[in-house]
């Protein structure tokens, strides 16, 4: 999924000196504390933290309470959606007016009617109310299922997002992976045919009433065994 990236930071962790004894504890503690929050400097929302290293040697703060800062370095892993990346999230709630998804199980996203393309139609099946497409039976949008939308913008304060299914490659994960699997499994099966010197008949030579390869071999076989009555 788009909108996620390492970070590597170099950081100084300001720690009491009542936990000068609990260095290690301290400085995971303040780091936690900037999980699932925007932070500017990284331009993302913090999901994890991964610390490299740390510098025994701290510095003294001055000040009116004596802090001392640990320097350390990091890797963050960041939530940074920006318009036009394509995420992934899961359909909570459904109405004639919108599709709400929570991605990553923290942030929410909104997709309006407007942002939704016209081939997917809300309506109530079995008692469940879903968005079906006319042009595909099959693709069908409900709670529950994990779908893939465009970002149209990201409100960082929020942690909320909205969402595109206007292009064609968004919609259910589901469909759009079988949707994705045929059209391998044909370009492999095309691939290994040209690769067996097998000729392949155009809808042009069907049309125009040309013999398929299939019908070929048989009319041989159809021949040899005439010919062999004859000769007996």
């Amino acid at each position: 999924m788009e909108g996620l990236k390492v970070s590597e930071a170099s950081l100084i962790v300001h720690i009491h000196p009542s936990k000068s004894n609990q260095v290690s504890k301290s400085v995971l503690r303040e780091l936690s504390t900037m999980l699932f929050t925007y932070n500017e400097v990284f331009d993302g929302v913090v999901l994890a933290y991964d610390v490299n290293s740390l510098d025994k040697c701290a510095k003294i703060l001055p000040g009116v309470f004596p802090y001392f800062g640990v320097n350390l370095k990091v890797n963050l892993l960041l939530f940074s959606p920006k318009p036009d990346m394509l995420l992934e999230g899961k359909v909570v709630k459904l109405t004639h007016e919108s599709i709400h998804v929570v991605v990553l199980g923290f942030a929410s996203a909104i997709i309006t009617e407007k942002d939704i393309r016209a081939e997917f139609v809300y309506k109530m099946k079995h008692g469940q109310e879903v968005y079906a497409s006319n042009s595909h039976k099959r693709h069908v949008i409900k709670v529950g299922t994990t779908i893939k939308f465009l970002v149209k913008s990201f409100d960082e304060e929020m942690l909320h997002v909205y969402g595109s299914l206007v292009p064609d490659n968004t919609g259910s994960i589901h469909w759009l992976d079988k949707k994705l699997e045929v059209v391998s499994h044909s370009d492999r099966s095309i691939k290994k045919r040209e690769n067996d010197g097998q000729p392949l008949m155009s809808d042009k030579d069907a049309l125009d009433g040309e013999p398929s390869t299939v019908d070929t071999a048989q009319k041989l076989k159809k021949s040899k065994k005439q010919k062999l009555k004859e000769e007996s």
